[in-house]
């Protein structure tokens, strides 16, 4: 439930960065996330002894962490300047396979014939409801220079998700949260001191506030606790193939908030990537 719960939130991020993303820079717009983040989880961490004493001994694990985390959000952020919500989207389903296949190389972790007969028809599945069963959608999509972006973050993404279960120290959920967006936000200092860029956080006005706090809240301190905990649970592999779930939540988003109705067209894809990810989560049937 808690990567479910993260899943439909991440799909928000998609809608809330799109608006976001040609305002403010990239590394600006992140740093932000983490600054206001730090700030509302500072005094739950600070005034309890037992959460700060764990800061420096989590500190150094977050930062490589939190290298990731905000490559990912800065890719995502600059591939949206350059392609649509559609093309990330499509991209972000290769998360899982990519994952799993670096999961091979660094805990061993095989994949069977059947788990990767079950990446491929969860892949189907997503394409499905993100291209709304158009073939013709399907093979006019083409690559641009912001989708080699995200597929740069994306990988980024990947790498986070294993390096939280390769450096995990049986750590406090979430003092190991709070490092990882002190980390963040040095990281992201960095790169606006290297690359001379302005913060322009002033141009975050009217609606766009909502937007920021949703990123700052939704998307980052409730995913990062939440992602962080079932991964040392049930594993990167396992928290990545809710991926493919993705599209389906975003559907239904745009229904709530946007009152667009799901097309009777895309079903059969919800319930292929309902099934796929059902799948994958019974480990256990898929190593034969």
């Amino acid at each position: 439930m808690y990567v479910l719960f993260a899943t439909f939130l991440v799909a928000g991020s998609f809608l809330a960065s799109q608006r976001l993303a040609n305002v403010v820079n990239p590394l600006s717009l992140t740093f932000l996330r983490f600054i206001g983040a730090i700030i509302i989880m500072a005094p739950f961490i600070l005034f309890r002894k037992s959460l700060r004493d764990g800061i420096l001994k989590t500190l150094p694990r977050a930062l490589v962490i939190s290298l990731f985390y905000s490559l990912y959000f800065m890719g995502m952020f600059e591939a949206l300047k350059l392609t649509t919500v559609l093309n990330t989207g499509t991209l972000y389903t290769l998360v899982p396979l990519m994952t799993a296949i670096l999961a091979l190389f660094i805990f061993k972790e095989k994949i069977s014939f059947n788990k990767l007969l079950v990446y491929l028809i969860g892949l189907i599945g997503t394409l499905w409801v993100i291209f709304k069963g158009n073939l013709e959608l399907l093979l006019s999509f083409s690559l641009n220079d912001g989708d080699y972006i995200f597929i740069i973050g994306s990988f980024c993404m990947c790498c986070y998700s294993i390096s939280i279960k390769l450096l995990y120290r049986n750590d406090n959920p979430l003092v190991l949260v709070f490092c990882t967006l002190i980390g963040g936000a040095i990281w992201m200092a960095l790169g606006m001191m290297i690359f001379q860029k302005p913060l322009n956080w002033e141009l975050i006005e009217g609606n766009l506030i909502y937007h920021m706090l949703y990123l700052i809240i939704g998307t980052t301190i409730i995913t990062l606790f939440l992602y962080q905990k079932s991964t040392v649970i049930l594993g990167p592999t396992k928290v990545m193939s809710y991926i493919y779930l993705n599209p389906v939540a975003v559907a239904i988003l745009l229904l709530i908030i946007d009152h667009k109705s799901i097309e009777t067209i895309v079903i059969p894809g919800i319930i292929i990537t309902s099934i796929a990810t059902f799948l994958l989560q019974k480990n256990k049937r898929l190593k034969k």
